[in-house]
């Protein structure tokens, strides 16, 4: 990612930080430390690609939720063994 979706500006900076998100049952949220981000020192703009997202999304919704404590990092979310090889809800 080159340009910042916010302010258009050409300067980004590859960043970690945690991020607060919805489990897919709607029952609780979780904090996701060391979540790949991009930062923006013009606006100041916090925010991930949407690869990551998808990616968050996706395993979320495939894997059991109930296993999750309040917090975790993204490549132990990551690493989480899915249920199903894939989001077949995905068109």
């Amino acid at each position: 990612m080159d340009i910042c979706p916010w302010c258009e500006i050409e300067k980004l900076e590859s960043v970690t930080d945690s991020v607060y998100w919805e489990l897919p049952d709607g029952t609780r949220a979780i904090e996701i430390t060391d979540t790949p981000s991009y930062y923006c020192d013009n606006c100041r703009a916090l925010f991930q690609s949407d690869e990551v997202v998808k990616g968050i999304e996706d395993q979320l919704f495939l894997i059991d939720t109930r296993q999750l404590g309040n917090q975790t990092s993204y490549d132990e979310l990551m690493k989480i063994k899915r249920l199903l090889k894939r989001n077949y809800f995905d068109f």
